[in-house]
């Protein structure tokens, strides 16, 4: 069996007002995966991925690659799971790519130079070489999404999850981020309802509808599950 990167065990979330948008969450990611998480608006998907990372924890166990997540080990936990937000304004606040990209190495440690050599590598990878003395509020969305991407990879994360990366995109730029994505070798934990990029670049698919899992499979056999899709509000 593949190893286990991802291990959620009872997780469970409400916010302050009581509304509850986890319930009883049981899910499993194995190295090299491509997991997508569907479901409607509202349906706790970004909540989940805010648990991966340690942003949200204290709820359920939730163990990454072996260590269960607490106070004690977000710093590392951080370093090895990358978060890329829905909104790349968000993630990107600084004046030139070249210093969103660094943010993470520089906070880990790295000498100079090799920062210099993560933030190359990470926006080549993403096809962003040469943006370093760029603002990125002056770039399109595509381009900050791709930017944002960067700034993940440059501290080597082992698990990269995205939150709904193609919305708000013209069909050129999702092309661009659907490509990108695929050719990413990191394990990968992909929230959104675009069922073309999908059933495109997951092999798995759990469906996620008013914070419980309705169901967890092949991503060919819940995609083509058009009465599963309907009640997860996916399908006319």
């Amino acid at each position: 069996m593949p190893e286990p990167v991802i291990e959620i065990e009872n997780l469970n979330f409400s916010y302050p007002d009581g509304r509850e948008v986890l319930k009883n969450i049981h899910l499993t990611v194995y190295r090299g995966e491509t997991l997508a998480v569907i479901g409607p608006n509202g349906a706790g998907k970004s909540t989940l991925l805010l648990h991966l990372n340690g942003i949200l924890h204290k709820n359920g166990s939730i163990k990454i690659l072996g260590e269960t997540i607490g106070d004690h080990n977000l710093h590392r936990i951080r370093a090895r799971v990358g978060l890329v937000f829905q909104n790349p304004d968000d993630q990107l606040f600084c004046p030139l790519v070249y210093d969103d990209v660094a943010f993470g190495p520089l906070n880990l440690g790295y000498s100079p130079s090799t920062i210099r050599e993560k933030v190359e590598k990470a926006l080549a990878e993403v096809g962003m070489s040469g943006f370093e003395q760029r603002a990125p509020h002056h770039l399109s969305l595509g381009e900050k999404k791709r930017i944002a991407i960067a700034a993940v990879l440059s501290m080597d994360p082992e698990i990269l999850a995205f939150d709904e990366p193609t919305s708000n995109l013209d069909p050129r730029a999702r092309w661009l981020l659907i490509n990108l994505l695929k050719r990413l070798p990191a394990t990968k934990i992909i929230a959104t309802h675009d069922l073309d990029m999908v059933r495109l670049l997951c092999e798995r698919t759990a469906v996620l509808d008013k914070g419980q899992i309705l169901a967890d499979g092949p991503t060919d056999s819940i995609l083509n599950n058009l009465e599963l899709l309907r009640t997860a509000g996916l399908a006319p």
